[in-house]
């Protein structure tokens, strides 16, 4: 089994957590309303008059903690000084329990997008940067090798999402890269750009949706004002995203997806990008799955098995993908195998 941090740490870790979602009531100073939709979710607004201008920004999806806090506000807005000295002294606690630390430069580009409302509006961290905040989420520690290494950043939304919040970023995207000495990198698509390469560093940043069509094209994400690239099998990945908790200054809320669907979803990745100049990263990916499901058929063998029968269920391709995967990895494999006689 993987080694555990101390139970002191895995509680701080969501201590600082709930602290950081009972902060997205704070700078609410409009008035709030609950919106239902035909999809049977509920999202929170904000409507804020300035002159004579009405700005409708998305809160976020209802749930009783979000319903509980927007109660809470005035309190929860008076005691905001108080409560973020306590969350950095969490993130000082956690670095010194050997959590991972986090990168400047990652740092900075997270906390710009958090501020500009890329998480609040539905944007979930994937790849390698997910994994490794599933550190705190689990209760996991982690090793120093490249399993949880990368110079790339990978942020996911969906399209549809993005068309129906009626919301947008609070400043354009591109404006903060170049900010940050970011560059577009060059596409066949000249009008719609999706990455962008750090001019000092090889930090890049990519933006990427679901694919519901035969190709897997360049999307618009109006929410985000800028492009993704489109991929199959991803909608599987960010639906139903976690709130994260970053360990940067007093600490960031961040999304990323469910651990058990990134596991499941590394199988498949991975037997995507076999062979090739791409068959360290199928490596790497699944090193990622079988470290977390080991962790998961002892903790969650529930919801792995359920994220694992949900993504057989979808197809002959899907159980391709993973049954070729599994084939490599005997022991995943085995556990897999051994989740509904738990």
């Amino acid at each position: 089994m993987p080694e555990r941090h101390s139970t002191l740490a895995h509680s701080a870790y969501h201590d600082l957590l709930r602290s950081l979602k009972s902060d997205r009531v704070t700078e609410i100073r409009g008035s709030v309303m609950r919106e239902s939709r035909a999809n049977g979710r509920a999202y929170w607004y904000e409507t804020r008059r300035t002159g004579t201008t009405v700005r409708r920004r998305y809160i976020g999806e209802d749930s009783p903690e979000l319903a509980a806090d927007l109660a809470e506000r005035a309190r929860l807005q008076a005691e905001a000084k108080a409560r973020a000295a306590h969350r950095t002294r969490l993130v000082r606690l956690l670095r010194g329990e050997d959590f991972l630390p986090v990168e400047a430069r990652f740092g900075a580009i997270l906390k710009a997008m958090a501020d500009l409302g890329v998480f609040r509006l539905g944007g979930t961290i994937v790849g390698t940067h997910a994994f490794r905040l599933y550190e705190g989420e689990l209760g996991l520690r982690y090793s120093f090798d490249d399993t949880a290494q990368t110079g790339d950043l990978d942020i996911a939304q969906f399209e549809r999402l993005s068309l129906a919040l009626g919301d947008q970023v609070e400043d354009q995207l591109a404006q903060t890269f170049q900010e940050l000495d970011f560059a577009p990198v060059p596409s066949l698509h000249r009008d719609a750009v999706w990455r962008w390469q750090q001019t000092r560093s090889d930090t890049l940043v990519e933006f990427l949706t679901p694919s519901f069509r035969p190709d897997e094209d360049i999307r618009p994400l109006p929410a985000l004002g800028i492009s993704a690239q489109s991929l199959h099998f991803l909608n599987y990945l960010i639906a139903n995203p976690i709130p994260a908790a970053l360990l940067y200054r007093s600490g960031i809320l961040i999304q990323i997806p469910r651990p058990e669907a990134f596991a499941i979803h590394k199988l498949i990745v991975a037997d995507r990008r076999r062979g090739g100049p791409d068959a360290l990263k199928s490596e790497k990916d699944r090193r990622q799955a079988a470290f977390l499901i080991e962790a998961l058929a002892e903790d969650r063998p529930d919801e792995l098995a359920e994220a694992y029968a949900d993504a057989l269920s979808r197809g002959p391709k899907w159980r391709d993908h993973l049954g070729r995967s599994l084939a490599r990895m005997p022991a995943t494999a085995d556990r897999l195998s051994r989740l509904d006689r738990l």
